[in-house]
């Protein structure tokens, strides 16, 4: 995986003011921590941030942060927090790593190709686990994992245990759980639903007029002896 550089700026005041101070400046707070080095109070460029997390790496980016100019730290975003409305990102945490060691992030899983016997079936493809947490050297981390649904057919699904993990790639999430699973929708189940109620509510329908007829032939006979009396 590629690495990307960002410049951060070390020595920012703690406290909720200087950091709405530095929104204000179209900084974002942080923190650098990792690999035996104190927590380090930083702050970047939001623009610059942004493009950092929209490669092909996503928020898994390598980033080489450049604090205050004078020292490198090879790292990933451990966590950003956003504001619960706007949804811009108010506070990062970047953790060191070393490029020999094995570290822990969350991988998007992508849907690729057209399951077409599905859609035909009036079927839905529903995704179920949007990423897998997953083991890996900083290099080997893939951007993706994708999952082609193109051979699916309803009642197939895809579990953990069959994705194509790239070399140097593991999961300890079970391989049993579900990914993707290829079923009849909703729609279509409350369709065949209404269909077999019109259809028993007509057969009953039908059996009460029977029923009706059979009753009136049998009372004719017994009014006629009833007259003749």
């Amino acid at each position: 995986m590629p690495e990307v550089t960002l410049v951060a700026e070390s020595g920012r005041p703690a406290g909720t003011s200087s950091s709405k101070r530095l929104r204000l400046e179209g900084r974002v707070p942080g923190v650098v921590y990792g690999h035996g080095i104190d927590p380090l109070p930083v702050s970047v460029d939001r623009k610059g941030l942004r493009a950092v997390l929209h490669t092909d790496a996503g928020q898994n980016a390598l980033i080489n942060l450049e604090v205050g100019g004078g020292t490198s730290h090879l790292t990933i975003v451990k966590e950003l927090q956003r504001h619960p409305v706007r949804n811009d990102v108010v506070h990062v945490d970047f953790i060191v790593v070393s490029r020999d060691e094995v570290v822990t992030v969350d991988v998007p899983i992508m849907l690729i190709g057209e399951a077409k016997q599905v859609l035909a079936n009036d079927g839905t493809v529903d995704q179920s686990m949007h990423s897998l947490t997953i083991h890996a050297k900083p290099g080997n981390i893939p951007n993706e994992i994708e999952i082609d649904v193109s051979e699916l057919a309803i009642g197939d699904s895809v579990r953990v245990g069959d994705l194509k993990l790239p070399a140097g790639v593991t999961t300890d999430v079970d391989g049993e759980e579900p990914v993707v699973v290829a079923q009849v929708s909703a729609v279509a189940v409350e369709a065949e639903q209404l269909e077999e109620l019109a259809e028993a509510i007509h057969e009953a329908e039908a059996a009460e007029a029977t029923g009706e007829g059979e009753a009136d032939a049998g009372e004719a006979p017994a009014a006629e002896a009833s007259e003749e009396g």
